[in-house]
């Protein structure tokens, strides 16, 4: 492991074009707020720039708002890791609206740690538009 510090920052925060998550390309920044229309296909979240932590590993998680599943019950929060490819890496942690909106509208948090320490935390509040 690097004994050196990695240094991480988030870079953009907001709505994003749609995302492919099949593509190494990451989405466009549109516009930086943390208040979200409910609005289907909404893509939100955030790209953090992370250096000198080649090889580690990142873990994310995005809390929900109480979202049920097919049976009712509340999802889990959607949670995994990515390796760190570069010295100087950009990483797109984010989701999206789906129907039906009414149960999406709340707050959103999204996460990234490493190495047992959270490095990035951003909460967003997705509303019911006029």
């Amino acid at each position: 492991m690097s004994k050196l510090k990695a240094d991480v920052s988030i870079i953009y925060s907001g709505i994003f074009s749609q995302w492919d998550n099949q593509s190494d390309d990451l989405p466009r920044f549109l516009e930086a707020t943390v208040h979200v229309p409910a609005i289907i296909d909404t893509e939100f979240g955030f790209i953090v720039r992370i250096k000198k932590a080649k090889n580690q590993v990142l873990t994310y998680c995005i809390y929900h708002p109480d979202i049920p599943d097919d049976q009712g019950n509340v999802r889990p929060p959607f949670d995994g890791e990515v390796f760190i490819k570069e010295n100087d890496w950009r990483f797109y942690l984010g989701d999206c609206i789906w129907a039906p909106v009414s149960n999406k509208l709340g707050n959103w948090r999204m996460t990234l740690e490493l190495n047992g320490k959270i490095v990035a935390d951003k909460t967003f509040k997705v509303y019911l538009p006029e």
